[in-house]
């Protein structure tokens, strides 16, 4: 795999991130849509798109532009919003990797996240994977190209690199036990992917705890979902949902509390750290 450049943030999470501040702004001094346009020449459209993050690479023009008709003064402030744009325009690791990640990947809002909580019903998750378990979760019964299943490893490992970081965010993952007892792979593979899980587990940013079998009907049943956290409270949590037909990504107030919600109920009902670990060793043993 080739080496890519270290990167400390995330370009998409910046742009979310400016894409809020120039809303906030424009909100602040009473100013609609229609109104900025209509002093800057520009369609009321291109306002909106910026707004919703719907642009792909901010120019430090338009927002400079902005910064003027929003009354921003403030030397410092302008600054940090221009740096916002310039890091924005900046291309992350996962662009390389589009053909076998999609237009939009997890590991665009990864790169940035200073705590990831998972909820994972019936696979391990992608960050605590091992290459072999990787390359039976891709194959999953398809007949697909060996280059493909090379690459899409390749992105996959290039994905866990953040917990390889001085920094590292902090990874807590809820499992449920039908994710460790199905043999992907074969019963070598999962042997080796659950003792990984357990060597994992020995960090200390990382935790992992099963939901048990007998804990039945529980409120993350209708599927898996990740929630991401920021150091930064203007980049706000941000959730993760992969559905049969694509992917979602939440934000508003609401759906995040409700993921949290049941991101909390679950982790009732699991075991702890240390009977987790006890449990991965065991079903490791039996394999």
């Amino acid at each position: 795999m080739a080496e890519r450049p270290a990167m400390t943030h995330s370009p998409t999470v910046r742009r979310r991130r400016l894409s809020a501040e120039l809303l906030k702004l424009r909100t602040n001094v009473g100013l609609t849509a229609d109104e900025v346009a209509k002093r800057l020449e520009w369609t009321p459209s291109k306002v909106t798109r910026i707004e919703r993050n719907e642009w792909k690479l901010p120019a430090v023009r338009d927002i400079r532009d902005l910064l003027d008709v929003y009354g921003v003064t403030d030397d410092e402030h302008r600054e940090a919003l221009f740096t916002l744009a310039r890091e924005a325009r900046q291309r992350g690791w996962w662009v390389d990797y589009q053909d076998v990640l999609g237009p939009r990947s997890v590991a665009e809002f990864e790169a940035d996240a200073a705590h990831i909580h998972m909820y994972e019903a019936l696979v391990i998750p992608g960050l605590l994977q091992t290459a072999d378990y990787a390359a039976a979760v891709f194959r999953g019964g398809q007949v697909l190209d060996q280059a493909f299943v090379d690459r899409a490893i390749a992105a996959r490992l290039a994905r866990q690199e953040i917990l390889e970081r001085d920094n590292p965010p902090y990874l807590w993952v809820i499992l449920d036990e039908a994710a460790l007892r199905k043999k992907v792979g074969g019963a070598a593979v999962m042997r080796d992917q659950l003792r990984h899980i357990v060597e994992m587990c020995s960090r200390p940013n990382i935790a992992v705890q099963v939901v048990p079998d007998e804990a039945g009907a529980h409120a993350a049943m209708s599927g898996s979902f990740v929630i991401y956290e920021y150091a930064t409270p203007e980049d706000g949590t941000l959730v993760y949902v992969e559905t049969g037909i694509g992917d979602l990504f939440l934000e508003r107030p609401e759906e995040v509390s409700r993921y949290t919600v049941k991101y909390d109920h679950v982790r009732a009902l699991a075991l702890s750290e240390e009977a987790t670990v006890a449990h991965l060793e065991s079903l490791s043993a039996q394999l």
